[in-house]
């Protein structure tokens, strides 16, 4: 999968161990819109999408999380590779860590009709909603609005994917 970018704040020691945490992304087009979570409590929005366990493929875990996140099937046979996103900087977790995740991110379709989501607490917490919004929009909520204070690289890679996928022309 080809690269789109890579964000790394270079505020660690190199020499640290590094956690990997890869994750997938789901970039579902409708009528010049896309299907985006939005998170109410801190006012961003993000593709959906999340971690992939152990054993899992690329497919099974953005079937799972756009399922649970949303509640939208994806069409197994509607999935392409759009690019990847690197995210490198010191670990908030961890004080001796390196955080790295690698964002995988897929076009797809998905049935018309939702079913209930299955949040886990923090994403019921967040108030995650799924919304139909066009890019240019979504990427000004996230580069203008205040939010808290929550994880800024993750609303600013999103804010970037989402021009990225304006300026090629993608969501018509």
């Amino acid at each position: 999968m080809k690269r789109l970018f890579v964000m790394d704040k270079k505020d660690y020691d190199p020499d640290l161990p590094r956690y990997k945490r890869p994750s997938v992304r789901a970039v579902i087009r409708m009528n010049g819109k896309l299907a985006m979570v939005h998170s109410l409590k801190y006012d961003y929005y993000k593709f959906p999408g999340g971690g992939i366990k152990l054993g899992e493929s690329h497919l099974e875990a953005m079937m799972r999380e756009v399922k649970e996140e949303t509640g939208l099937s994806v069409k197994t046979d509607s999935v392409s590779e759009f690019g990847s996103v690197l995210r490198i900087q010191r670990s908030a977790y961890a004080e001796n860590e390196i955080f790295e995740q690698e964002n995988f991110y897929y076009f797809c379709e998905t049935e018309a009709s939702a079913e209930s989501q299955k949040l886990d607490a923090y994403e019921a917490e967040e108030g995650f909603t799924l919304e139909y919004i066009d890019p240019c929009s979504a990427a000004e909520v996230n580069r203008t609005h205040e939010h808290g204070g929550y994880d800024p690289a993750l609303i600013e890679r999103e804010a970037m994917v989402l021009e990225l996928l304006n300026e090629y022309g993608v969501v018509v």
